[in-house]
């Protein structure tokens, strides 16, 4: 990427060995208390010429309601970037503990359209240290271009909390916290999610993180039960958006509360034309039918 010095890796990193690998160092960590650097590392990770794999793409579109196509989704090029981004912040020199990180925001552009049949260089890198109320938060840079190109098809910035870890130097938010009421709309449809959700996500997606599987495993990481994959809700809003979104567009996300499953899902799809009544833009809210409690909200805008 632009801002850092790539390290090339040989080939995709493995999720669950570096889920493995931040158990060990969290452990690490806790003997012998290393939060003492506020320093991101310097360089970025990436891996080259990454070919799509036609079933797995298939799955995906089937799963999260894409209609069948030869373009790549965006949440699914999330997914197939993310294994890069957790490289980066698997790193030694990373400040933060991986383990337990939660996910505040994603911002996407998708630039132009990629292809299942594109050879694909996939880049990522860490920004943005900065203090939140409850902790310290971080921007993950992930780009996806076409093999051999210098501007990307896809970026996306996730920005994640690690919460109850205060680095020195990093100063804590002064300004008091905005909160907007929220009151529950009527629902334009409803997900009805079962408890076997996180594993079928994870099934696409490669993203087999414990608190997403079963409730036992969620459980032993201090869930009461397991909760949906954020990106995987997120995509489905995306869905329902429709192909009125073409082929640019940016797409925004901020996660507010957790999706315990299995549950249901009230979502609200609003969407704005322009003077000459072309799509402009599609805003969505979801939330918990029962407790009115908002659960996310986006949005979905032309470039």
């Amino acid at each position: 990427m632009s801002t850092v010095q790539p390290v090339i890796l040989g080939e995709m990193p493995s999720l669950s060995k570096l889920y493995v690998n931040a158990a060990a160092q969290a452990a690490r960590r806790r003997l012998l208390g290393t939060h003492d650097a506020a320093d991101l590392p310097a360089a970025g990770h990436e891996v080259r010429d990454v070919t799509v794999d036609v079933a797995n793409l298939t799955a995906y579109q089937h799963l999260v309601g894409e209609t069948a196509s030869d373009v790549l989704p965006a949440g699914f090029l999330h997914a197939l970037a993310f294994p890069v981004a957790m490289s980066v912040m698997n790193r030694d020199d990373f400040p933060l503990p991986l383990l337990g990180m939660i996910h505040l925001r994603n911002t996407v552009e998708q630039r132009a359209p990629v292809l299942f049949t594109d050879v694909l260089d996939i880049a990522a890198s860490v920004a943005h240290l900065r203090g939140h109320r409850a902790g310290t938060q971080i921007d993950v840079i992930a780009e996806v271009r076409l093999s051999g190109a210098s501007l990307p098809c896809w970026r996306g910035v996730s920005t994640y909390l690690a919460k109850g870890v205060f680095l020195p130097g990093i100063d804590k938010p002064t300004a008091p916290v905005q909160r907007q009421d929220f009151t529950a709309p009527d629902p334009t449809g409803v997900w009805q999610l079962g408890v076997d959700t996180g594993r079928a996500y994870a099934a696409v997606s490669g993203d087999f993180n414990p608190i997403h599987l079963s409730a036992l495993s969620a459980k032993a990481l201090g869930m009461r039960r397991s909760i949906a994959h954020g990106m995987y809700l997120a995509s489905r809003a995306l869905a329902d958006v429709g192909p009125v979104r073409g082929d640019s567009f940016t797409w925004d996300v901020a996660f507010d509360a957790p999706v315990f499953l299995p549950s249901r899902v009230a979502l609200e799809i609003n969407t704005a034309q322009d003077a000459a009544g072309s799509w402009k833009r599609s805003d969505f809210v979801a939330w918990h039918p029962r407790t009115g409690r908002r659960h996310f909200s986006g949005s979905v805008s032309g470039l």
